[in-house]
């Protein structure tokens, strides 16, 4: 804690950056999103000092941990697993900090009534200083759903493996399980296109991701103007997380990957056309493909 307050201090001397990866650190984010938070949170405008957080697992590692430690935001999160919000409400942070936990599974149906019963995560009338969705699954059709709050910072994962240049996205299913879906734990969430389209829909720009490629961030649109970032594209993932059938890692990386889901079928937001993931054509930029190398999907 006291080497990650020293980096943020550090950063408030950086007014320009040139991506959000260049301001990353972790101490209990999984790719750099501490830093990314903080460096946020120093210049933009915050209008609630209140989080709330998806698909947190036990809280030892997330996005919002560090966040809550260090400047002591009020929060509310949420996970499917009862053993997991049993372990939060039982460590030392329940009570030194103003959390709720709630063991919940997470669909467009029920988001909203899930937010209101537990006061939009504290802020009141709707104002949240930040949300991250991460769910493995209808991360689209959650944030497209929401609307009774309005976060000044959203964090939503997106699926590198669906490309950059069509808006994709797994069609609806309540009751979707990525581990169920597909052996190759690869078919799940969104593109990067299809969650720059819902954000927009609701007035926020994209500024970027986490050098992992896994994690977008977008602001209220009105605050964009507070942030001088060179480059706000999203990056492509390198993760070989890939299963096999019995289980193990497979190892396939950077384009092979999209050969894995390629007869998974996939909505595209933009003709309202499904079909499977091989027949939407060419699924990455030329940047994108050199960044992940191989051959282009």
């Amino acid at each position: 804690m006291l080497t990650a307050r020293a980096l943020g201090e550090s950063l408030r001397a950086r007014k320009s950056i040139p991506h959000l990866s260049d301001v990353e650190f972790t101490v209990f984010s999984q790719t750099g999103e501490d830093g990314i938070i903080e460096w946020l949170i120093q210049n933009l405008p915050i209008r609630s000092e209140s989080f709330i957080e998806f698909g947190v697992q036990d809280y030892t590692e997330s996005n919002t941990r560090y966040l809550m430690r260090n400047r002591n935001w009020r929060g509310f999160v949420l996970d499917a697993n009862v053993t997991h919000i049993e372990t939060i409400r039982n460590d030392d942070i329940y009570w030194r900090h103003d959390l709720v936990a709630m063991s919940a599974f997470i669909t467009k149906e029920n988001v909203n009534e899930l937010l209101s019963r537990n006061g939009g995560g504290g802020g009141g009338g709707g104002e949240v200083g930040l949300l991250s969705i991460d769910i493995d699954g209808n991360d689209y059709w959650v944030f497209d759903a929401i609307d009774v709050v309005r976060p000044d910072i959203v964090i939503c994962e997106y699926n590198a493996v669906l490309g950059d240049l069509h808006a994709l996205t797994i069609p609806y299913d309540c009751a979707f399980q990525r581990s169920i879906a597909h052996p190759s734990w690869l078919y799940f969430g969104a593109s990067i296109r299809a969650l720059e389209q819902a954000a927009a829909r609701k007035g926020y720009v994209l500024v970027g991701s986490n050098g992992a490629g896994h994690n977008a961030f977008f602001v209220r649109a009105e605050l964009a103007s507070h942030l001088s970032i060179a480059d706000r594209s999203a990056r492509p993932s390198l993760f070989r997380e890939s299963r096999a059938e019995d289980g193990s890692l497979s190892h396939v990386g950077g384009v092979e990957r999209a050969a894995l889901i390629a007869d998974m079928p996939v909505l595209d937001l933009e003709t309202g056309r499904t079909a499977p993931l091989a027949g939407h054509g060419q699924l990455y930029s030329r940047d994108w493909q050199t960044r992940m190398g191989g051959r282009r999907g």
